[in-house]
């Protein structure tokens, strides 16, 4: 090999290591700047697809008669229903603001990416009729669920896809469901809460969380907080953690993520104090048939710790969270 072709070979190797580095640093700043994978920033919160664009057809005009059933549910299946008398006289959307639409509002935008799916509570996979009626008999207290193969489910279900439409399989948006509040070093305090829902609930719900009728029907437009014809018992609602983070992003009315008027502390302390209220008793058996897996916020027993009924309904939580993870870690304090 000539002296003039093992230069040109070192020299090409200089060069090839050099864009290699280059290249390198480069990859290292994008992969900085673009941080994690799969999360989700503040600015991409799910966004509902605009109503307008329903198709004018017969799936539109079933997804329509959906959003009917989600908004008006007690028209339908309330006291005075017009297809069958089940429920409480709340509606779906009482729990799941602007008919399961709002950012952190208790939306459906993950109902059909992410089911059918195992649910804890169930013990097994759940399909989304299955979840439907679930809210029927427990959020509405309906003395039954829907018949899948009813038109009213069929279009309730047409209703959720349809709002979940852009969501990929498999994934869940940023802004889906509810966003809990920062846990207590305290217990949550129905005392204290009971000073915020007379400072901030009352003008919609009432002094005694009667909630307030649509004038001339048995259906609420602002819905019953405890009493008869509010959620029972067996609810997601009843868990504090749920009602709290449900409050904390959505209450007083006009609320939203982005200006919110409750603090963390008021926000558990109001739920402490609703869920302390008289409401219909409903339980399910089957529920929990493993019960280490049951949430920290529970509040019936039989646990896996030692903590009490009154210390998972109200806290302080950060125990029990922490016994959860470290399981030899199971004494009460």
């Amino acid at each position: 090999m000539s002296r003039k072709s093992f230069l040109i070979i070192i020299i090409s190797l200089v060069i090839i290591l050099a864009v290699a580095e280059l290249g390198l640093q480069q990859y290292k700043k994008t992969k900085i700047k673009i941080g994690p994978p799969l999360i989700a920033a503040a600015d991409s919160i799910w966004i509902p697809p605009d109503t307008s664009a329903i198709p004018h057809s017969a799936e539109g005009d079933l997804i329509r008669y959906g959003r009917k059933l989600i908004s008006n549910t007690a028209d339908f299946f309330g006291p005075g229903g017009s297809v069958a008398h089940l429920s409480n006289g709340m509606n779906c959307q009482n729990c799941h603001l602007e008919a399961g639409t709002k950012a952190w509002g208790n939306n459906y935008s993950a109902v059909f990416s992410t089911y059918p799916k195992i649910r804890d509570r169930r013990g097994g996979l759940e399909n989304t009729f299955q979840r439907v009626n679930d809210c029927f008999q427990r959020s509405l207290n309906a003395s039954s669920g829907l018949d899948s193969s009813s038109h009213e489910m069929q279009a309730i279900l047409a209703y959720m896809k349809w709002v979940g439409k852009d969501v990929v399989k498999g994934k869940k948006p940023w802004g889906s469901g509810l966003q809990q509040p920062k846990l207590l070093n305290r217990p949550a305090d129905p005392a204290l809460g009971k000073m915020v829902y007379e400072q901030k609930c009352t003008k919609c719900h009432g002094t005694n969380g009667e909630g307030v009728l649509k004038p001339g029907t048995d259906s609420y437009v602002y819905p019953p907080l405890w009493g008869n014809h509010s959620y029972n018992t067996a609810a997601g609602l009843f868990r504090l953690s749920r009602f709290a983070g449900y409050a904390k992003n959505n209450m007083p009315l006009g609320t939203n993520y982005k200006s919110t008027q409750l603090t963390d502390e008021e926000a558990w302390d109001v739920a402490a104090y609703v869920n302390s209220q008289p409401r219909p008793q409903k339980s399910f058996a089957q529920d929990w048939p493993n019960i280490a897996l049951k949430p920290f916020d529970h509040p019936f027993g039989p646990y896996v710790d030692s903590f009490s009924e009154r210390q998972h309904k109200f806290g302080p939580f950060i125990p029990i969270q922490k016994a959860k993870e470290n399981p030899g870690r199971k004494k009460a304090s």
